[in-house]
């Protein structure tokens, strides 16, 4: 048999390291150029089980019972190949968890457990997420069992909740419907670093000033989840490491007694994994041989199992017993000092000063040796932390209630990108309203929408006033974590009334029309903001020659300001709307990536992205009546004009000042039109042309406005998940 050479390139029939090594691509060629890859991710024909494939009907038929009961079994059913700890995997399957979910943030809805992403790289090999590729292997004849009814973003997600139920926890309930994506989310930007753990100072203006920490971020560095347990950069420092615990949490949506009670709890049981040499440990899954099989940080030339081996580099539990739920954690943090020491990795952790043997938890293999247990430089901030210090001592103080705190928060935790609980899924999903979901009361479907639209029509209101004000009430909207949206209409209250990309003036001069006709008729302000909108682009439709009816749901209900959590929302205010030719400021990225951010939150195409824009423009509906882009001589009529005239070579291109560009005639030299970068980007950039051009013939004037209705009601309808089949 020939030998093979997986290095050499001399004779091979086919591009050698095309499909393995870093390929030469157009950002590559380009690095500026617009990158529309993340408008085309989780494409239908990556999803092995088929467009007609609806994991949240199929999930709907999963044996739940039997689910739980087989968790419960593995959580003691120690293999040798990876042993568990005391006999117990409920600490490996909380991190496992913990880790899925921990990776959001509510700067912009994105990371969490919603996809199952932690499957893919980076995720995968993260540091933060050593040897959690063993646990996810370990559920495997799980899911190997119920198969397509139970998604692994739902398993994973899952395994933690069953683990705190079997060491005695009552937890707040659990809810399923999360599908999974089948290849690496591109949408989520973890930071610039080009390595894994590098300085953190990379992040901050001022590292000893921890809100700082730069946009979107919401770890202290590349492939950690929260903060460095060994202190800021490796440098132990109680005080400051706290500071940055409230950062981080705070940018994953959780206050100061949520914080206090998820860094307990994830305490109270498990231990971290420093009892050997780091040197010795193998690649991450990533970079491992194939003969590993997606196995990462194997030890070579040492044990690396059970309690040799090595993850955190910290080595030891927090509590007396880490395979039962218990207020020990506070026991041992609060009634005793604590100093420095080094783990046998060699890592910075704290432990106990003169602490009694029977506090000591006993070895994870050898019940007749007990070792110190240790903190982190995260729990002890809990102790030196005014804040953090009450919080803990009146956890301390009422178990009940701390395992309360943490049964809610760690619900939080694991079902904050989920959106409303319309979304949840199964027996033990609850049903209480919470804050931090949205709730939205159910609206009327009984109302007359024609008598509605006739209302509308005769309320003097402008067609762009109508068209604006709908499509700031639902482009709120977040995919990432399906919060935002026109149900609730939570544009007529704070704080999103008075943000500037809603034009509070026109706003409320619109609401003031709308409110008394929604009264009226029975309907709620949400659906005649909507309806409104559509009356406008009918109306525009019939002007541009198209009699097309645009769709419309009834049903959407009106929050209340008690329902909305002002706080989390401001999160939700748009800085930039491409789709409406505005930006509040000027920000690091181009309009045109504010663009494309903009729509893959909206959960659009970049066709979809593309006939908006147009069909926006033509409508005349840019902020503050701004005509920069509205290509036309008949503004206000739905027309393809953008594109014909943003394609016809009779007109040439001029920067003007930043973000500002003339349209110049080439015969009269007389400038026709203004435009920004959004604008001019459907032109220059090669893709966005070719979409450009398909709207531009003059055989799909129709297919265009049809194509625009569609994703207009795509928008309308993005938070109707009461629709969902």
């Amino acid at each position: 048999m020939d030998s093979f050479d997986v290095k050499g390139s001399g004779g091979c029939p086919v591009m050698h390291g095309g499909a393995t090594e870093r390929k030469t691509d157009v950002t590559s060629w380009w690095p500026n150029a617009l990158n529309l890859d993340i408008l085309a991710q989780h494409d239908t024909k990556t999803n092995p089980l088929g467009e007609e494939f609806n994991y949240r009907e199929e999930v709907k038929s999963l044996d739940f019972d039997g689910v739980k009961k087989d968790l419960h079994a593995l959580m003691t059913d120690s293999q040798d190949w990876w042993p568990a700890d005391w006999g117990h995997y409920g600490g490996l399957f909380i991190r496992l968890s913990w880790h899925a979910a921990g990776t959001y943030r509510i700067q912009d809805g994105r990371g969490g457990g919603g996809t199952g992403d932690q499957r893919f790289a980076p995720l995968n090999s993260w540091p933060d997420n050593g040897n959690l590729d063993k646990a996810r292997r370990l559920l495997w004849p799980i899911k190997r069992k119920y198969g397509n009814k139970l998604s692994w973003a739902d398993l994973l997600v899952l395994a933690g909740t069953v683990a705190y139920e079997s060491m005695g926890l009552k937890t707040y309930g659990f809810a399923y419907g999360r599908p999974d994506i089948w290849h690496p989310s591109k949408d989520v930007n973890w930071g610039s670093e080009q390595e894994f753990l590098a300085d953190a100072a990379n992040r901050y203006e001022d590292i000893t000033e921890a809100n700082t920490l730069a946009d979107p971020l919401a770890a202290v560095h590349m492939g950690l989840i929260y903060v460095n347990p060994e202190g800021v950069n490796g440098n132990p420092d109680p005080a400051l490491t706290a500071q940055h615990v409230r950062t981080t949490f705070a940018r994953m949506a959780m206050n100061d007694e949520e914080t206090v009670a998820l860094t307990a709890g994830g305490h109270t049981v498990g231990k971290a994994h420093g009892n050997g040499d780091g040197s010795k440990q193998g690649p991450e899954p990533e970079g491992a041989p194939i003969e590993e099989q997606g196995f990462g940080w194997q030890m070579k030339g040492a044990r690396g199992i059970g309690k040799d081996a090595v993850t955190s580099g910290l080595e030891g539990a927090w509590t007396t017993e880490p395979t039962k739920w218990d207020n020990g954690y506070f026991d041992l943090l609060l009634n005793y000092e604590w100093e420095l020491k080094k783990s046998p990795a060699g890592a910075w952790q704290w432990e106990p000063v003169d602490l009694p043997e029977e506090k000591k938890p006993v070895d994870a293999e050898d019940p007749s040796k007990r070792h110190n247990p240790i903190m982190t430089d995260a729990d002890m901030g809990l102790k030196v932390d005014p804040i953090y210090r009450e919080i803990s001592e009146k956890f301390y103080n009422d178990p009940e209630y701390f395992s309360e705190v943490f049964a809610r928060a760690w619900f939080k935790l694991t079902h904050r990108d989920m959106g409303p609980n319309i979304r949840y899924i199964g027996p033990d999903a609850p049903k209480e309203d919470l804050i931090w979901q949205d709730p939205v009361p159910a609206g009327s479907t009984s109302y007359d929408v024609d008598a509605v639209k006739a209302a509308i029509r005769g309320a003097g209101l402008s067609g762009p006033e109508m068209i604006a004000t709908a499509w700031d009430s639902a482009r709120t909207f977040r995919s990432s974590d399906n919060r935002g949206g026109a149900n609730g209409a939570r544009i007529r209250l704070e704080p999103h009334k008075g943000w500037a990309g809603n034009e509070p003036e026109r706003l409320q001069k619109v609401l003031n029309a709308l409110a008394p006709i929604a009264s009226q008729h029975g309907a709620s302000i949400a659906d005649v903001i909507v309806l409104a909108g559509n009356v406008a682009l009918e109306d525009a439709l019939k002007a541009g020659g198209h009699d097309i009816e645009v769709p419309f749901a009834p049903g959407r209900g009106d929050s209340t300001q008690e329902q909305t959590d002002g706080d989390s929302f401001e999160y939700l205010e748009p800085l930039a709307d491409g789709f409406r030719n505005w930006m509040k400021g000027q920000y690091a990225a181009a309009p045109e990536e504010l663009l494309l951010d903009r729509a893959q939150l909206l959960g659009l195409t970049a066709p979809e992205m593309t006939v908006l824009v147009g069909g926006m423009r033509a409508l005349n509906a840019n902020h503050g009546g701004s005509g920069k882009g509205v290509m036309t001589d008949r503004p206000g009529a739905l027309t393809n004009d953008f594109f014909v005239n943003l394609t016809d070579m009779a007109y040439r291109w001029e920067p003007t000042g930043e973000n500002s560009y003339d349209i110049i005639d080439r015969k009269t030299g007389a400038t026709k039109w203004t435009a920004s970068r959004v604008d001019l980007v459907f032109g220059s950039n090669s893709i966005l042309r070719a979409y450009s051009e398909v709207y531009a013939q003059d055989d799909n004037a129709g297919k265009f406005a049809r194509d625009f209705v569609a994703a207009w009601t795509k928008v309308m309808n993005a938070d109707r998940f009461d629709l969902e089949a």
